[in-house]
This record gives structure tokens, sequence and C-alpha cells, in this order.
């Protein structure tokens, strides 16, 4: 009886020291569920896929709304590029999530409907490659002239050739990147996800995408506002801190690749 004793009270001794591996495994676990609740039911990622199938336009305009003024918000951070008030908090913020939730997410929704209604229950091979096709020659053309337009408007454009200028100067860049990324992300999406998801992601991508080339194209306006104004080594910002910008609305917007 003793022998026993003995192994019972190592055993459960055992469970009471954690190892290290075992230890940051377990944290590791902990941080995730209390990010994301878990995955059950009740978690985060759940709920949200729930909306999502019962309010699918409301759902995908709040995540576009968000994402963009986010996008925005991130990319002003990264390029340094501060309101006049010295802040990152533009005017640009709050507009791009309203061109997100009420133009991007409803042309998105109802665009990728039409997509998946066409070729729903078409499943070979022949069919994926048409419809990737489809969305590169037709869709993506009509959502990034929609999106060079608000960029247009948001940046000062007030004329219809302003706003033509704009999207004749910005349509083939922007869409030579919806030809890089856009069939790679439709395969993914055609292989991986469920139809009801598709546009979160596209969102989710283009947000990725988007906050890149956006800080990149704002650092480079600084860059040449510093060149004319001040000189390579002085800061584009008066000691007030306000920003020098540029008087056309076409060196005053980003452009997004979808």
């Amino acid at each position: 009886m003793s022998v026993k004793f003995e192994k019972e009270t190592i055993k459960t001794t055992g469970i009471d020291l954690p190892s290290g591996k075992h230890h940051h495994e377990g944290l590791a676990h902990e941080v995730g569920e209390a990010l994301t609740r878990g995955g059950g039911p009740s978690g985060y990622l759940a709920a949200y896929l729930k909306q999502l199938q019962e309010n699918p336009l409301r759902t995908k305009m709040l995540t576009s709304g968000t994402l963009a003024g986010l996008q925005e918000f991130l990319a002003s951070w990264i390029a340094k590029d501060r309101s006049k008030h010295g802040h990152y908090f533009t005017s640009r913020v709050p507009k791009m999530a309203i061109y997100g939730a009420f133009i991007s997410a409803p042309l998105g929704h109802l665009l990728i409907s039409i997509l998946q209604k066409v070729f729903r229950g078409r499943t070979s091979l022949k069919a994926k490659i048409l419809q990737i096709l489809v969305s590169n020659l037709i869709i993506s053309p009509i959502q990034n002239v929609v999106y060079l337009t608000s960029m247009a408007i948001i940046a000062g454009a007030r004329t219809f050739h302003q706003v033509r200028a704009t999207v004749r100067a910005g349509f083939m860049p922007v869409m030579k990147v919806s030809w890089i990324t856009s069939p790679i992300c439709l395969a993914f999406a055609q292989k991986f996800l469920p139809e009801h998801t598709w546009v979160p992601f596209f969102n989710l991508v283009g947000f990725i995408i988007g906050t890149y080339i956006n800080s990149h194209t704002k650092k480079k306006r600084l860059a040449a506002l510093r060149r004319k104004h001040y000189g390579d080594s002085r800061d584009p910002r008066d000691s007030r801190g306000s920003t020098v910008r540029p008087s056309g609305p076409v060196d005053d917007y980003d452009r997004r690749g979808y």
C-alpha cells in the first residue's frame, strides 16, 4: 500500500509542476482566448460570422467603414503626416470611413453577390478561372473607378475635369495592383472561404495593401515638399507643427489597389 501511495503522490505532484514549454503554450492559449473568447459559439469571430449571415450588408458596411478610417489614420501615423494642428486624426479619416461604409461596402456587396450568383454551383477548374477573369476585367475596373472618383472628391476635386484627370492618372497603376493581388485572393477565397465571408476577406487584404501604399505615397509627397520648400535636411512642418499641403487634388489623395 505504501508503494501505491508513493506512486499516486508523485503523479499528483507532477501535474502541479508545469514545465516551461507547457507554461508558455498555456499562456499563449489564454491570451488567444482573451482576445477572441475562444472558438465557441460565444466567441467574437463566431458572433461576427453570425451577424455576417443574418445582416450581411450592415456588417460589411461597419467592417469596411472601420477599416477605411483606420487605414487612413495608420498611414498618416506611419508617414508622420500630420494635419495643420499637428494631429494624425485628419479630416480625411471620417471621410474615408464614410466612403468605406456607404460606397465601397454596398458596391462590393452588390458586385460580389452578382458574381457568386452567376457562378453558383459551377465548381470546375474552367469555371473558377472564368470567375477570376470576370472579376479582374469587369468588377475590379468598376470598383477602382468609383474609388478614384471618391478619392478625388475627398481630396478637393469639384469639377468634372478634375475628377476625370484624377481617374485617368490613377486608373492603370491601381489596376496593375489589382491584377496582381485579386487573382490570388479570389483563388484563396474559392478554395477555403464560405461565400458570405468573401467581401470582409477582400476588405482585410485591401486594408493591409492599402495601408502600405497609402503610407508610402504620403512619405513620397512629404519628401517632395521637403525638397521643394525647405531642402532635404528640413522637416516639411513649420515651428507651429503645420504641414504644407500641395494645391492640386491629384497629389493629395492616396491610391489603393483594391
